[in-house]
């Protein structure tokens, strides 16, 4: 585990009573990431101050399709497919979700929002790319904290599904 104040998010106490296997990795957060990348620098913030591939990060987005609220989990350095994250969710027309919608539906702030242990349960893609990595990083439910799993036992935990939802460029 790591250093003593890393325990007690939602997301690590999920994954801790799931019995899966994982590490929560901390680092300190420089407030000004949300300023870089057009407020997109929470996961390459997490890239840089770990020295993990960014392939490796995931950042989760809340989306919403059709009116409803979603979360697609992608590469830090991609976007958010939109037309794909509809289809994978079963609906026609996705946009991401306003910040406060965000928030509210996770439980979570930007730049700390993970798929385990929200506060309603919401489904979840995960982008295809991770199935083929040994572990992923993402979002432990706070800034400056990422837990690192297995992608098929967060999609697993969630009831997600894998999907091709990021794009690059």
């Amino acid at each position: 585990m790591g250093p003593m104040g890393a325990q007690g998010t939602r997301a690590i106490d999920a994954a801790k009573r799931s019995g899966i296997t994982y590490t929560v990795h901390e680092y300190a957060h420089d407030a000004r990431a949300s300023l870089r990348e057009g407020g997109r620098g929470y996961a390459l913030e997490a890239v840089s101050a770990l020295g993990i591939d960014a392939a490796r990060v995931f950042k989760t987005i809340v989306v919403s399709v059709d009116g409803r609220l979603g979360l697609v989990v992608v590469p830090a350095d991609a976007e958010v497919d939109l037309k794909a994250a509809a289809d994978a969710l079963g609906g026609r027309k996705a946009a991401i979700a306003q910040p406060v919608e965000a928030e509210k539906a996770t439980g979570y702030v930007l730049g700390g929002i993970s798929p385990l242990g929200t506060r309603r349960a919401l489904p979840v893609v995960v982008d295809a790319s991770a199935a083929s990595l040994p572990t992923i990083h993402l979002s432990a439910g706070r800034r400056g904290l990422e837990i690192e799993l297995a992608a098929a036992d967060l999609v697993r935990l969630v009831k997600g599904s894998f999907g091709p939802v990021a794009r690059r460029g």
